[in-house]
This record gives C-alpha cells, structure tokens and sequence, in this order.
C-alpha cells in the first residue's frame, strides 16, 4: 500500500514552511501594512504590480479544476512544468552519488525511459541524485518487462512521457497501469504535456484510484501560453500540500496568474487552435510524405513530427540556411537520422515542405548561427540523452 510520508525525504516531512504575508490574510480588502511593499504604486505603466500575488493561486485552480475534472486541492501549478520535477527530486530522492548526505546515502534514484524530455535527467543531475535509464523500445513503448526489473526500494520517481517527447507517440496505457500498481513506493509521474492533441482521456481523471500517480500538464502548447512559463501539476492533496510547503513563496507573478484566468475563460478558442494544428499535422504529414529525401514518418499524437530523412544533419544546416527551424534529434537514441518538426502554420508548413523540394548546397557550419548547446538556459535545448 502507497505511503507518501515513508516516501518523503526526513527533512521535508518536518519541515516549518515559510510564511508569507499572503499566507497570514487572504483577503483582497484592507489597510495592507504587512508585506513591505511600495504603497505608491509601481514604476511599470501597463498595470499595478506592487502587490505581491497570492502565492497559492487560488483563483485560478477554482476555475482550471472543473475544466481538468479535478479538485482544486490536487492542483499545483509551477514555473513551467520544470518546477514541479525539480520539486518532486527534491522532496524525495536523498542526493549524494559519492558518499552519505545529511539524510543518509546517497542511493536514491529516479527511473526515466529515454529517449524522453531531457529535464528529468537534468534535475536529477543538478540535485545530485541517481538516474536509472531504461530505454523504450524500437517503436517508442515501455519494456515493461524491464522497467518492473529495475525498481527497487529506492525508486522514487518514475517518469513518463505520453505523448512522448521527441517521439510523439502515446505510452501504452497497459504498461502506465502495470507501473502505477507495482510501483508501491514510488510516484509515477505522467507527463502530458501534449495530451491536448492526442484523442485520450487524461490520466488525471485517475488520482484518486491510483495515490502514487502525479500529472503534468503545461499552458505552453494547447493553450498558446509558452512566453508565461505556467505549468500544472495533479496529484494527491498530501503531495499538493508537500510541494506548497517547499515552493518558493510567490512562484507565480501576477501578470501570469492574471492572463492565465483569462486564458481560461477561452476555453473554446483553444479547442479551435488545437482542431487546426491537428488538421495541419496530418497535412504536412502527407506533404512530407511526398518527399524521396523522406524515408520514415514517425506516427504522432503532439504538435509536432518525427521524421527520419535520408541526410538527416545535412537537412538540418540547410534548413538553418534557408531560415526554418526545425530540431535535430539524429543523435538522440532510437532517433538515428531523424528531424522534430514542429506544426506551422500552413504557410509555414509550406514553405518547409518548398524549402525541402528544391534542396541547395549546404554552407559550411562557420556559416551557420548555431549554438552548441553549452550555454542553454531553455529546456528544449538540453538533449535527450
């Protein structure tokens, strides 16, 4: 039986969180004297901010949760999806990969399946924890077989991708099942990003069936809301309440929550995007489909395309070349020789699919303005593996 509490780190479990301001009066009305803010208003001419926000972003969970089909109380929403990962790692994976931490050995891991999103691997790496990797199979499934081997009582963290990311593809859901009831001491953490494209039912709709179950889900794709950096996170009111105690105290700025709630209430205009770029997806899956320097579409339930071309990198400069931007995984496992390409727009789903019907000389990579990725600072630069 799941127990979060012999699953918390000792430290966590007793930890006095801080107490904000916001935390001690949650009205909105009142000679406000306790916060040390500026009184006089702000410098910024677009709006007052000199309030801080409520740092538990209420507003905003009474109106996502009956969208979600959730409580509000299993709502956590973060920086991006990123903040609820690195709160999870730490909340819960003792670090310490060469010797004993304050909390004991440092033997705690997490299990991730690549090729997946390379933020699991990174958190872990920053917090000093363990990464067991189990690879996916050919055709992007979990080795159930294999992953059910490789959990051990100092499992903390399973995660998986569905749709995956860079593959596309939905995670069988017999094998995310198979995990969440094995997986005993352990939170299985599905990430959904991209759920909005696929024709499924999110897995949040089973929290309370399954206590070791946590959801991410993000603003950034769907919703069209990547420049606010807005994640959610559903899980367990207990795991909600463990990651409000160690979050920052104002995690959300005002500007965001308040776009956020407006956001929510064009829920209608958000399944009309998501009905368009599914539209497109299968329109430049055919185009490309047409192309010789084409050899393999992968199938996809994202915004985006895995595709294997017959000069993958070579693609790749000329496409950098001819300004249209499109993400080399060739390097990735079970990527070999693959491009991920995210829906356009149809004019600029044409102009790739024209840009790769007429291909020219590739310019030598001094020539071309690309990073190595060293000095990333955004995610989706970091690779895969």
């Amino acid at each position: 039986m799941f127990q979060l509490d012999t699953l918390l780190r000792p430290h966590i479990a007793a930890l006095v969180p801080y107490s904000s301001a916001r935390d001690e009066y949650t009205g909105t009305v009142g000679v406000f004297l306790d916060a040390n803010e500026n009184p006089l208003g702000s410098t910024t001419t677009e709006g007052d901010y000199n309030r801080y926000p409520d740092p538990h972003q209420q507003a905003i969970k009474q109106r996502l949760a009956p969208i979600k089909g959730v409580r509000p109380e299993q709502i956590f929403l973060g920086n991006g999806s990123d903040e609820p990962i690195d709160l999870l790692v730490r909340a819960t994976c003792r670090p310490g990969l060469d010797g004993p931490s304050q909390d004991g050995p440092g033997v705690d891991h997490i299990l991730i399946m690549p090729p997946t999103y390379g933020m699991y691997e990174v958190s872990a790496s920053i917090n000093d924890v363990a990464i067991t990797k189990v690879p996916l199979t050919p055709d992007f499934q979990v080795d159930t077989d294999a992953v059910l081997a490789a959990i051990t009582d100092t499992t903390k963290l399973i995660f998986l991708c569905s749709p995956n990311n860079p593959s596309g593809n939905l995670l069988h859901p017999d094998a995310i099942r198979r995990i969440l009831e094995a997986a005993q001491t352990a939170l299985v953490i599905v990430d959904e990003a991209y759920i909005d494209f696929a024709d499924v039912p999110s897995w949040a709709a089973q929290l309370d069936q399954y206590p070791n179950l946590v959801v991410l889900q993000t603003f950034s794709k769907a919703w069209g809301l990547a420049g606010l950096r807005l994640g959610m996170c559903f899980a367990s009111p207990e795991l909600i309440a463990v990651m409000n105690k160690i979050k920052p105290p104002y995690n959300i700025s005002a500007p965001t929550q308040a776009l956020a709630l407006d956001a929510l209430t064009h829920e209608a205009d958000k399944r009309q995007m998501v009905s368009e770029i599914m539209a497109e997806r299968q329109w430049l899956a055919d185009a490309l489909q047409t192309l010789p320097i084409v050899q393999h579409i992968h199938p996809s339930d994202a915004n985006f395309l895995l595709v294997r071309f017959a000069d993958a990198k070579g693609t790749f400069k000329y496409l950098i070349d001819q300004q249209v931007i499109v993400r080399d995984r060739s390097s990735v496992k079970l990527c070999d020789g693959c491009l991920r390409i995210t829906i356009g727009t149809r004019a600029e789903n044409e102009r790739l699919i024209e840009v790769l019907r007429h291909p020219a000389p590739v310019p030598a990579d001094d020539q071309l303005p690309l990073g190595t990725g060293d000095q990333a600072t955004k995610p989706e630069l970091v690779s895969n593996d």
